[in-house]
């Protein structure tokens, strides 16, 4: 360990999970753990992606009407995590895929589809056609053309797993940043409580203009918006983010929910949650200690910020 933590940092940025990876580490003189994280987040990506021909899901996924299909613990733990989430239909879904590739916002092709398109792919997201065998660790999706899709809970898991890897390796602080989706790990050098400073972009405004900025200790913090892969045909906008319900993008005033929690994946999913419910749920995480708070933006660029048991300070 050296002196002055704050002044002293190694940085590491690549490309992967579709995004611009920055891994920031202080008090530390060896690359390695860095050199191992982007090693880690490659091996994940291998696993998990549905952008590429061959991976874990995307094996699974070819089977889908056909055979289970076995993988490694923890692409079923994830899968499984993402099942029991979609049962609870707040939102989440991970069999949405084939509707996301059916309209394909912010790519190349985004179009807006037919209605019996869309019910055709809806038909396609129950997630009650999944069948996981806790035996022998192996997936099935029962009916032809289903496609588990992992994005919109993959990148919390993978900032957890690198956290654990830094706290293994004794990092004592560190910014992991996936592409805007934000995990703090250990105490802030830079205060003396501690604590890590963040902010909430303001949609309307350009990359790095916060609407506000708060305190909060180790944790995470992830966004779900409507401002970053949009598509405007015939002077109307629509979103990426599509109702599990109607197969459209939902129809709301957020424009953004950012999640502070102590996990990246508890900020995923919570997202999601609160992102779908269009307002703050009354209640929400106050029986709960790895959750710090939520904050709503609004088309306007107005804010609710949400705070859980005082486990978040407001910068004025």
């Amino acid at each position: 360990m050296i002196n002055n933590l704050a002044s002293q940092k190694l940085t590491k940025t690549t490309h992967a999970l579709g995004t611009r990876i920055v891994l920031t580490v202080m008090g530390e003189t060896d690359e390695k753990v860095l050199d191992d994280s982007i090693a880690l987040i490659q091996l994940y990506e291998q696993q998990l992606t549905v952008n590429a021909p061959v991976s874990e899901v995307m094996a699974v996924n070819n089977a889908s009407g056909k055979h289970a299909v076995q993988v490694s613990p923890s692409t079923f733990a994830l899968i499984k995590t993402a099942v029991e989430q979609s049962h609870q239909h707040f939102g989440f879904n991970a069999l949405i895929g084939p509707l996301v590739k059916l309209w394909k916002i912010g790519f190349a092709g985004a179009n807006i589809p037919n209605e019996s398109d869309i019910s055709k792919r809806l038909a396609l997201s129950n997630a009650a056609n999944v069948v996981l065998n806790d035996a022998d660790q192996s997936v099935y999706l029962t009916e032809p053309g289903m496609e588990l899709d992992l994005g919109g809970i993959a990148k919390g898991y993978i900032a957890d797993r690198i956290r654990d890897l830094w706290r293994a390796n004794g990092v004592q602080a560190g910014i992991i940043n996936l592409g805007g989706n934000i995990e703090f790990v250990g105490i802030s050098p830079k205060r003396d409580n501690g604590q890590w400073l963040v902010g909430v972009q303001a949609p309307t405004k350009a990359r790095g203009e916060d609407l506000l900025t708060v305190l909060m200790p180790a944790g995470s913090a992830v966004t779900s918006g409507t401002y970053e892969r949009v598509l405007v045909k015939n002077g109307h906008r629509y979103h990426h983010l599509l109702s599990p319900e109607t197969g459209h993008p939902l129809q709301t005033h957020v424009s953004g929910v950012t999640i502070f929690a102590r996990d990246s994946i508890t900020c995923e999913i919570e997202t999601k949650r609160l992102f779908f419910a269009g307002k703050p749920i009354p209640g929400w995480g106050e029986d709960r200690d790895d959750i710090y708070g939520a904050a709503f933006v609004y088309d306007d660029d107005t804010v609710d910020l949400v705070i859980v048991h005082h486990r978040l300070k407001l910068i004025e």
